[in-house]
């Protein structure tokens, strides 16, 4: 496609702003992904992806859907808007005289994207996991009192009630920060790349691909409905391709446990373990969840993006010329 030359500002500002409606619409369902990848077999607090959004609100309100949801919203501005202009920048540079890229080609660009947005997307995932997964920890706890009050009824006075600490993502950066420095920040960050590369690898491609069958003209944008389908079809498809890598950067990069839970030491033992105890069918924990999340966030970011939300912004500001 041939597209007009969008300055870097522009740029940034339209993956910032898809961004943020993105995961405004669709955070309660990454919430659930969240939560259902970490429950191992040893207490299981969720069936299904329903079953876990109607818990949360039960047991935290309609608000504890939204757990961990300002890290994403601070942070999704710049990762949307790296991964989406590094993806351009790579593709312009790729190209051979405005020449139709290659496969390979597409595919090594959006390798280059996802490997950029790592920066921010490892820590913005270690903060925004913890919190996420806070109240799935403190309602199996309260749940196991209860078993434990229920067995030792006929003894002498009552359990004291488990009440959740609540911690924020100021004081668990903070805290990392303290005890293990800048790295404490990017803990899985092997495992972050080992999913958002190969996403990238395939979502980018395919987008462009399915993007251009919406084209009646090759210098003419495809419709933005187009632009959305193709999204949330490549989004959906990469979501739930790379979804084992998802299970195991969950895992990993979680700083608490459930009880009776599995720790790990890095990629391969966290792999070896779910395998050998959860089973194959464990690593899509979640797929349809990430998928329904991806889907939607993708398909929105590449309507704004490819609008130009942006252009008429930066429009409107005084220009001053030499």
């Amino acid at each position: 496609m041939a597209d007009k030359q969008i300055s870097l500002p522009a740029k940034l500002i339209n993956g910032g702003i898809a961004g943020l409606i993105g995961v405004t619409c669709v955070f309660p369902i990454d919430l659930a992904k969240t939560r259902l990848q970490n429950q191992q077999n040893g207490q299981r607090m969720y069936t299904s992806m329903s079953d876990c959004l109607i818990k949360t609100i039960r047991s935290e309100g309609y608000f504890g859907m939204y757990r961990g949801a300002a890290v994403n919203l601070t942070l999704v501005t710049p990762e949307k808007a790296i991964k989406l202009a590094a993806n351009d920048f790579f593709r312009h540079h790729l190209s051979k005289d405005g020449k139709k890229l290659t496969l390979l080609r597409e595919m090594l660009a959006g390798c280059g994207a996802g490997t950029c947005q790592v920066i921010v997307t490892t820590p913005m995932e270690m903060l925004k996991i913890q919190l996420q997964d806070a109240g799935r920890i403190a309602a199996q706890k309260k749940l196991m009192a209860a078993q434990a009050q229920l067995s030792s009824s006929s003894a002498a006075g009552a359990a004291e009630p488990v009440v959740e600490a609540r911690t924020t993502a100021t004081q668990i950066t903070r805290e990392l920060l303290r005890s293990k420095g800048i790295a404490g920040l990017y803990k899985g960050l092997g495992a972050t790349l080992l999913r958002d590369v190969p996403f990238s690898i395939v979502y980018f491609p395919l987008f462009a691909n399915l993007n251009k069958l919406g084209q009646k003209d090759p210098n003419v944008k495809a419709p933005f409905y187009v632009s959305f389908l193709s999204g949330c079809v490549a989004g959906s498809t990469a979501a739930v391709a790379v979804n084992p890598c998802d299970v195991i950067k969950t895992r990993l990069q979680s700083l608490q446990r459930g009880v009776n839970e599995d720790t790990y030491s890095g990629i391969l033992d966290c792999t070896k373990k779910i395998w050998q105890k959860e089973g194959p069918m464990a690593f899509l924990k979640g797929a349809y969840c990430r998928a329904l999340v991806i889907a939607p966030l993708f398909g929105i970011a590449q309507v704004v993006y490819f609008i130009g939300i942006a252009e008429f912004l930066l429009d409107l500001l005084p220009k001053h010329r030499a």
